[in-house]
């Protein structure tokens, strides 16, 4: 088997369960590197002094003759995002791949939701993405300036919550939306030093996803979500194959893989400056646009 990655360096978030411990185990397997990032909380984000699953999986990359090493830093934390980042490049001499996969769910209502729950999504999420993002793009732009040819990646992780929308999920629907966002405007950044940034928009059955109706799914329908289906297009968005698409949003299932679409204009009228011809106006475009998507990425019935 060809092997993708081979001698690249990889940080995996979250990497102790679920999706990022596929990343991690098939990354290994494809000659890469990993340091396997995970704070090992529960899907809350509550405990955290757990490190036990960064180093199973690290056990098991180690005995199938892989390399990796684990580490139990809090992506929210910028100080140990960075260190996260210094112990790839201590103990490998470089970072080539940022895969920013952590996260928690804290789901509530909008009109019930407390400012701790919007707070600690956020956090995670949005600024887990952030710190390991920026800590390793300071690292590439160094070497780019050094005279060192980069070829780096970022790779985050939206959701179809973000994307298209959930109810119950404004919290985390608004930072995936917010990752979609970062990804598409740090492409256009990081270009000049040689790296991509992607983001993919898994569904998948997990711990994070079990009680949302799909742990009780068939097992015909089980096998097709699982996380491992997600690991694939992961992997070769961290190879050097991948050096030409930057800039993506990808939908990613057992079932599809497909390029999500943004934001584009719709249907224009001229504008007016009389609020009271506003109405017919809203409602002509708004006839004329294209539905919202539903949470499968298709247009939304009403």
């Amino acid at each position: 088997m060809a092997k993708l990655c081979e001698g690249r360096v990889c940080l995996v978030t979250g990497a102790g369960r679920g999706i990022g411990r596929e990343h991690a185990l098939m990354l290994a397997e494809h000659g890469a590197k990993v340091v396997v990032n995970d704070l090992g909380g529960d899907r809350r984000g509550d405990g955290g002094e757990d490190d036990g699953p960064a180093h199973q999986v690290v056990a098991e990359i180690v005995q199938a003759g892989g390399e990796a090493v684990a580490d139990g830093g809090n992506v929210a934390d910028f100080a140990e995002a960075k260190a996260m980042v210094d112990l790839a490049i201590d103990t490998y001499g470089r970072l080539d791949v940022v895969i920013n996969n952590a996260g928690i769910l804290r789901d509530r209502m909008l009109v019930n939701m407390t400012e701790a729950e919007w707070d600690a999504v956020i956090a995670v999420h949005l600024k887990g993405t952030f710190g390991p993002a920026h800590h390793a793009a300071q690292h590439w732009r160094e070497r780019s300036k050094a005279g060192e040819e980069v070829d780096a990646r970022i790779i985050n992780t939206t959701s179809p919550s973000g994307i298209y929308g959930n109810v119950g999920q404004t919290n985390y629907g608004a930072a995936k939306a917010g990752i979609a966002a970062f990804t598409i405007i740090a492409a256009k950044e990081l270009a000049r030093y040689g790296v991509t940034a992607n983001a993919i928009a898994p569904a998948a059955l997990t711990r994070m996803t079990e009680d949302l109706g799909m742990g009780q799914a068939s097992e015909e329908d089980k096998a097709q979500m699982s996380p491992h289906w997600i690991a694939p297009l992961v992997t070769w968005l961290a190879s050097e194959e991948s050096r030409g698409v930057t800039g993506r949003v990808f939908d990613i299932t057992g079932r599809a893989m497909s390029v999500s679409e943004g934001w584009h204009r719709g249907p224009t009228v001229d504008p007016t400056d009389d609020p009271t011809r506003v109405g017919p106006l809203v409602e002509e475009i708004v006839n004329a646009a294209r539905p919202n998507a539903d949470m499968s990425g298709r247009d939304e019935v009403t």
